[in-house]
Parts: C-alpha cells; structure tokens; sequence
C-alpha cells in the first residue's frame, strides 16, 4: 500500500471502497485574447495607492511572469499573489495599453 495523504481514511468496512482523490488537475492559462483582465486602482492604509490586475486565468508560475513585465513595463515595484498582480503607484494607463498591445482584453474597472 503506498504511504499517500488519504485524508483521514483508515478503514472502511464496504469491500467495493475506492478511494477519491480530491487532486484537481492544473489549471490551464487561457491565451491572451480569452483573458479578461480588469484594471483597478486600489487604496492601501493612508496615502499608498496600488494598480491590480485581476481577473487573470492560469496558472500561478504564469500569474507571476506577467507580474514581472508589468512591474518592469511601469519601473515599479510589486508582487503577484492570490489571483491578483500588484503594483506599486497609479499605473492604470501603462497597464492598459502594454496589455492591450500584447493582446490581452482587458479594460479599466472601478471608479
């Protein structure tokens, strides 16, 4: 029997039990052209202010290869996590149109 996580199964009495992994499969980056990337301006404690990404369909090693470009598109600091790109600064019309010319859809959101 292989030492795998069984998600606290021990025993089971029914001799026709199969176990089910939960393992879901990678999830696949969709093209450029299927994103659909919204732009927001966000306000962080006082006077900081961060451009993010969101809405981006991939994995996490693609999440934060387009991170790393829009952070050096704009020279600005930032990071890449949970499902969302942050960058440091009002960088909305930067953003917009690096992504649009690598052709992302993606549009400003937001008031």
């Amino acid at each position: 029997m292989s030492k795998k996580n069984r998600s606290g199964v021990v025993y089971s009495t029914n001799p026709d039990f199969q176990y089910q992994s939960d393992d879901q499969p990678g999830a696949q980056t969709l093209p450029p052209a299927q994103q659909n990337l919204k732009i927001w301006l966000v306000k962080l404690g006082g006077s900081k202010v961060v451009t993010a990404v969101r809405g981006f369909i991939g994995t996490d090693a693609d999440l934060s290869e387009l991170g790393k470009q829009l952070k050096a598109a704009c020279g600005a600091g930032g990071s890449s996590k949970d499902d969302e790109i942050l960058i440091q600064g009002d960088h909305r019309d930067k953003v917009l149109t690096w992504l649009t010319s690598k052709g992302y859809k993606a549009k400003k959101a937001g008031g």
